[in-house]
């Protein structure tokens, strides 16, 4: 038996235990102006081992067999019947146990022929008057706290289960999400190396070395659900700087981090399909283009802004971003629910990225 089943028992006795010794302790006072005969304490012990036993047959047997499975008039039939029984029965096994001193006759208290033992009184004591309507409360009291417990266990139960189910599907969806992510990312990246190798340009062997340092970030630091901010600065650092092998002297990219970055925690690869977005609408090689990326960590939020100019002929894609944007969307609704903003505005041929999260 485990230290959690030991607990569990000894909270119960000792639940039931004050339980039943409340109206004892309440009424202690006038506990000398009785005196308890033989028969009343034979029933006292029988009322409260029914009451025990009902307790658990309710909420072991009735509430999860009948309750819970919605048989509402059986469950009605199965307590009324458990009340007849209270009642009744503890009185009788009583009376056989310890036969009273005193029977009703009509309106009266008269001598029990029955009773072999020495009088110990010469009038009805006075705690018979009233019995069953107390009774009966006691009843419906252990009734209602049973159920209302039973009832709201199995209920937190559903909920934690529910709850473990949701966050199981959730980090199950990251999971995809992520894997769709990486080879979102490698696709576009293997395409620039293959555009260098094919002119056999001498930036294709260090275009391989960042693209080995990135592969080496995702392996090891995207399997974790968060990672400090300045990781992911220095992931985006070098995706930049790969990117830049292939561009020419037309294209200006600024790109700065500024704040605690080294203090806060952040979902790995959140900001790269902005980044990828900015380099794939924003860049042009006939033309003079310029790309502004900044992280700045204030308090407990980051803010992530990415500004590109949008290259007339990739105009008219703007308006789908691919894979890489839908999925870091899903990313923050799933790991940042109302805690995170973003907005996406185009506005005289720049198209601006703005996002805000609160990691707290």
């Amino acid at each position: 038996m485990n230290v959690k089943k030991i607990v569990t028992i000894i909270a119960h006795v000792a639940a039931w235990a004050c339980f039943l010794s409340l109206p004892y302790l309440v009424f202690f006072p006038r506990l000398r102006e009785f005196s308890l005969s033989n028969h009343m304490l034979a029933t006292i012990v029988c009322n409260n081992v029914f009451l025990v036993v009902f307790y658990y047959l309710n909420t072991l047997v009735l509430i999860p067999k009948l309750l819970i499975e919605k048989k509402w008039l059986w469950y009605a039939l199965s307590i009324a019947a458990s009340l007849t029984v209270f009642l009744f029965v503890p009185k009788m096994i009583a009376t056989v146990v310890a036969p009273p001193e005193f029977i009703q006759v009509g309106k009266e208290y008269v001598r029990n022929p029955a009773f072999q033992g020495k009088p110990r009184f010469s009038r009805p004591p006075r705690y018979r008057q009233g019995t069953d309507p107390y009774n009966t409360i006691i009843f419906l009291l252990v009734f209602t706290v049973g159920t209302c417990i039973s009832v709201t266990q199995r209920w937190l139960k559903t909920e934690r289960n529910r709850q473990e189910t949701e966050n199981e599907k959730l980090n199950t969806e990251l999971s995809f999400l992520k894997s769709q992510v990486n080879p979102h990312f490698f696709f576009n990246t293997l395409n620039n190396i293959y555009s260098l190798a094919i002119v056999r340009s001498e930036k294709t062997a260090p275009a391989v070395m960042k693209l080995a340092s990135i592969m080496r970030y995702i392996l090891t630091e995207t399997e974790r659900h968060l990672v400090p901010l300045s990781n992911e600065v220095a992931f985006i650092t070098n995706f930049i700087e790969l990117q830049q092998v292939r561009l020419t002297d037309k294209v200006k990219i600024n790109f700065h981090a500024d704040g605690s970055i080294d203090t806060l925690l952040v979902a790995p690869l959140l900001f790269i399909p902005f980044v990828e977005n900015a380099f794939k609408y924003g860049v042009s090689t006939k033309s003079p283009s310029q790309i502004d990326i900044s992280i700045k960590a204030e308090g407990d939020k980051i803010l992530f802004t990415a500004v590109n100019y949008i290259v007339p002929s990739e105009n008219n894609l703007m308006e789908n971003t691919g894979i890489g944007i839908n999925n870091v969307k899903r990313r923050l609704e799933l790991m940042y629910p109302e805690k995170h903003r973003l907005q996406t505005t185009q506005k005289d041929n720049y198209y601006t990225v703005h996002l805000e999260i609160t990691t707290a």
